[in-house]
């Protein structure tokens, strides 16, 4: 691997649009703010464009966002009215877009553009901190709504010549996502549970079993009280196919998440080893 290649995250993106929120809410992010900021940081301005898996976009299929001004998708409830107004103005990338489908294909995954597709806020929401200028191009790729692991992995795979070429590639979801109980104490220990898992998976074994415990998560303990429904974390699935046998790295690592979930983000691969100057500023 050289310098110049860009490593691969999967974030847990946090609640709704909170980096554009005060108050408690906002203040239960701080950790998770902290290390987008520490992310943006680590990465100066070694990227170019960006590609986020999100774990709020579901399709037959691969769709890629292929519009040069995303819109907005409002996909959160129950928050006050002016959080329904905001915008994330970065710009799309054609050009990116029209890449990331000609590599799915190659790779025998079907891939179709959307110029329409607007960003979700599990694109903004980790935007927001991390490029703060809007200037940075961004893409969004969905999940394939069959779920397969093993696909999104190999999907992964075919991503990776994109990091050579300065796209950053995130997943964005959440190490744990079940809505249903996820404000109560009886999440605790289920959140505390998987995430052993995922810091063994991910951080200690070698990447041939990551890949196959990846592909058996189901087995892990706690898995689906963690994941009802895999929507927020099969973007780690592609985030790890796209460094295959490079190292994994805990980033954020919060235990007292909505009073005491345990959530976590990861970085595969070595972060640039050169950052600029102007990343530093807010």
């Amino acid at each position: 691997m050289t310098g110049s290649r860009l490593p691969t995250y999967f974030v847990s993106h946090g609640g709704g649009p909170w980096p554009y929120m005060t108050g408690d809410f906002r203040r239960n992010m701080a950790q998770l703010e902290q290390s987008l900021v520490d992310m943006r940081v680590e990465l100066g301005g070694a990227a170019k464009a960006v590609l986020i898996v999100s774990g709020h976009w579901e399709t037959r299929g691969f769709a890629i966002s292929s519009g040069e001004k995303p819109g907005m998708v409002y996909d959160y409830h129950g928050f006050p009215e002016e959080l329904y107004r905001i915008k994330y103005g970065a710009p799309g990338s054609p050009a990116l877009a029209g890449r990331v489908r000609d590599l799915l294909r190659g790779a025998g995954a079907e891939a179709t553009l959307d110029p329409t597709r607007g960003f979700d806020h599990g694109s903004f929401s980790l935007m927001k901190p991390l490029y703060p200028n809007e200037d940075v191009p961004v893409v969004q790729l969905s999940l394939d709504l069959g779920f397969d692991p093993a696909l999104h992995l190999a999907v992964g795979r075919a991503l990776a010549p994109l990091r050579d070429e300065g796209v950053l590639i995130v997943g964005s979801g959440l190490s744990f996502h079940n809505l249903r109980i996820m404000r109560g104490a009886s999440a605790y220990e289920p959140s505390r549970q998987f995430d052993a898992w995922l810091q063994q998976t991910l951080v200690q074994a070698s990447s041939d079993q990551r890949a196959e415990r990846l592909v058996g998560w189901e087995a892990a303990l706690a898995a689906r009280i963690a994941h009802p429904r895999e929507d927020h974390l099969l973007p780690l699935m592609t985030v790890v196919g796209a460094a295959w046998d490079e190292p994994g790295a805990t980033t954020y690592h919060q235990t007292d998440f909505f009073g005491g979930l345990t959530v976590s983000s990861f970085r595969f691969g070595a972060p640039p080893e050169c950052s600029q100057p102007d990343a530093l500023q807010p």
